[in-house]
């Protein structure tokens, strides 16, 4: 069986209960978390033990608090007051768990799907999508991750132009796959909204909504939207639920033609707030 489960944000307690309700055996089945492994919840370090353990049965993407974590790690950016990072970084192994983290896909397909941590601009198919991860995957794993991470934070350039190159092409691939929710028709990003999908500004809309996207009819799996809950749709499954601010973590079966959603109640963390 295959699982695909939202977004973990060092809730360990409740992935542990997730997996005994699936009664998950990583010698029979597979699990893909939709990126936001760790930060806010109590067990970041735990959370990456676990997941790590679970070997060649789990995929793990990379959300924007991953990418935070790595950013903090060499020194780029600060710790937030909210954040949960320090037994991770105060680890003996802290080394390991920096690079295990760097090693984790952008975005990546799985029984099907496309699986990504936020979502893609109407420009992008879903194999211009793994393409473009794939060039900032390289650079995350590469010799020159510090520099990278120093200009890999900004909200510019907002729109999609094949014609982008070095840091500006880089940040935008990081931005959708990590950041996005809202955007315009053309595809040009807003990341001011963080509500659910009915806030809408004034000429935007959901990505997923955009009339006319390239990756329409291919089936998309995305967390980070803790605001716009579960969506299980044919194509499209939204599964971040918010754990880490007292409300579920989801799993949903996506094997074999079935499609099973399995939830466990959490324990708040931390109160709603940005994200």
């Amino acid at each position: 069986m295959h699982y695909f489960i939202g977004d973990l944000q060092g809730c360990c307690d409740a992935f542990e209960r997730l997996l005994a309700e699936l009664g998950f055996s990583p010698s029979r089945d597979r699990l893909t978390v939709l990126g936001d492994l760790v930060n806010r919840g109590p067990a970041s370090l735990g959370t990456l033990r676990r997941l790590r353990d679970l070997g060649n049965a789990a995929d793990a993407l990379l959300g924007n608090h991953d990418l935070h974590l790595l950013a903090v790690a060499h020194g780029v950016r600060p710790q937030h007051r909210s954040d949960t990072l320090r037994d991770i970084l105060e680890s003996d192994e802290r080394e390991a768990w920096i690079d295990w983290i760097r090693q984790r896909p952008l975005a990546l397909r799985r029984e099907g799907w496309l699986c990504v941590h936020a979502g893609l601009p109407p420009q992008w198919s879903g194999d211009d999508t793994l393409a473009l991860a794939g060039e900032v995957e390289t650079l995350l794993r590469g010799p020159g991750l510090a520099d990278f991470l120093a200009v890999m934070y900004g909200n510019e350039p907002a729109r999609w132009s094949d014609a982008l190159q070095g840091a500006q092409r880089w940040r935008f691939v990081i931005n959708v796959l990590t950041r996005m929710r809202f955007c315009a028709a053309d595809g040009t990003l807003d990341f001011k909204t963080k509500d659910g999908a009915l806030a809408a500004p004034p000429g935007l809309m959901p990505w997923f909504e955009v009339p006319g996207r390239r990756s329409e009819g291919e089936p998309i799996a995305f967390g980070h939207w803790s605001t716009l809950g579960l969506i299980n749709r044919p194509e499209l499954l939204a599964l971040d639920t918010g754990c880490v601010w007292g409300g579920r973590l989801t799993a949903v079966r996506v094997d074999g033609g079935r499609r099973e959603v399995t939830q466990v109640d959490c324990q708040q963390a931390q109160a709603p707030g940005p994200v």
